[in-house]
């Protein structure tokens, strides 16, 4: 095997200038070098190098980041774009935010929980051809070039990246998270063909008469321009309706996340941004919030009405069967629904992605952290695949959020 070396960097960021990368092992014909920058610029030519390769989410874009460190005013300070090199050539990246949560110091990734997916930008045919043991160099050099912390914590991981899988096996410890589900099909055809059963489609035309029994109903794909502002305007006013209805904390209004999805949907954003917008009698009565990265649209945000006059004719549902007909009748090969199971995702999604929780402790009390976390995913995993369990517990939690709805938890 071939020898590889990787030596930790000094962490002090004036000593690696303008993110040029930092040799580690000059003997080596195998060597890894890492650089590390505030300025997401630096890296910007090797992130939309890398990003050609195929993304997972959007997450892994570099205009979504960077309209989501410009809008939500993230100080270059904690801005942590670490790049590992092997013989000079950029092979992975790693874009991370530095927080400091309930007092652990914490590099993660940017948007959080607000998109399903996340993944390191890498080389794919680099890291296919290194052994497990040269991977987990590769990304202890990474976790080295970054200045003193407790915990890099890197969430909703998928398990296979394209048609690889393992990759990231050996960064830090991991934990079964969530699952990711896909549609996937050549045409539209082909779709309601694998997905819709006979009983299936006169339950969705009963629903689609019911609907247009109340008025004229129009569907429309609608692109940044002048009207997407007060379409976002109302998809957010209903969900916001929803999570009251239901007890839930609305996490867009606490965070203040609103402002960036009206942003991204703004023609000079640089984000793909597409709505599908159902009407009846033209008022707005269901909402998705999509992006398009080449030919993947990721569904983020969905709405629905919650006047009780329309429940009947399901305007989410009927959306929901326009925009499959939509995207897979035009230029689309996938449409990304998410994490986590729901109704709908077993209607129409036939791909499923196992997603891991990565966790590289860099103090005593990061990996305490790492075992307090596991310990209380595993919990919640239990608890959800115990639907006994599920339902005594919903009213007190519903209690708990109507109480502490304005309450933030950064947790």
């Amino acid at each position: 095997m071939t020898s590889v070396v990787a030596k930790q960097l000094p962490t002090d960021l004036g000593k690696v200038a303008n993110g040029a990368p930092v040799p580690a092992d000059r003997s080596s014909d195998f060597s890894f070098s890492f650089s590390l920058t505030h300025n997401i610029e630096d890296v910007e030519a090797i992130w939309r190098k890398l990003e050609k390769q195929g993304i997972q989410s959007p997450g892994q874009s570099c205009d979504f980041i960077k309209l989501w460190t410009r809008t939500r005013n993230i100080a270059p300070r904690n801005q942590f774009y670490v790049v590992g090199y092997v013989a000079g050539t950029p092979v992975a990246l790693l874009p991370l935010h530095r927080k400091s949560v309930k007092g652990v110091r914490l590099f993660t990734w940017f948007p959080g929980a607000n998109v399903g997916a996340y993944a390191p930008l890498v080389d794919i045919g680099a890291l296919k051809h290194m052994s497990p043991m040269q991977r987990r160099q590769l990304w202890q050099g990474m976790a080295k070039s970054l200045p003193p912390a407790d915990l890099i914590y890197l969430r909703s991981v998928p398990m296979e990246t394209g048609d690889s899988g393992g990759l990231f096996d050996e960064l830090g410890t991991l934990q079964p998270f969530e699952t990711l589900y896909r549609s996937q099909y050549a045409s539209w055809e082909e779709c309601d063909r694998l997905q819709r059963s006979k009983s299936r489609r006169k339950h969705d035309r009963q629903q689609g008469e019911r609907l247009e029994a109340l008025g004229d109903v129009d569907f429309e794909e609608v692109r940044a321009g002048s009207e997407t502002g007060s379409i976002v305007d109302t998809m957010f006013r209903q969900r916001s309706a929803r999570f009251k209805a239901m007890g839930i904390r609305d996490t867009f209004v606490i965070e203040g996340l609103v402002d960036f999805y009206q942003h991204a949907a703004r023609p000079d954003s640089g984000v793909d941004v597409r709505l599908h917008v159902l009407r009846l009698d033209r008022e707005i009565v269901a909402v998705r919030y999509n992006v398009v990265c080449r030919d993947t649209m990721y569904c983020l945000i969905s709405s629905m009405s919650e006047d009780p006059r329309i429940q009947g004719g399901s305007p989410g549902k009927q959306c929901l069967l326009r925009v499959m007909k939509a995207v897979f009748d035009g230029e689309i090969g996938v449409f990304d629904m998410g994490a986590g199971f729901t109704d709908e995702k077993r209607h129409w999604c036939n791909v499923q992605v196992p997603l891991c929780q990565h966790y590289v402790p860099l103090s005593a009390r990061g990996a305490m952290v790492l075992a307090t976390h596991q310990w209380v995913q595993r919990t919640k995993g239990r608890i959800k695949a115990n639907k006994a369990m599920m339902r005594a517990l919903r009213r007190p939690i519903q209690l708990f959020n109507r109480i502490f709805c304005g309450v933030d938890d950064a947790s």
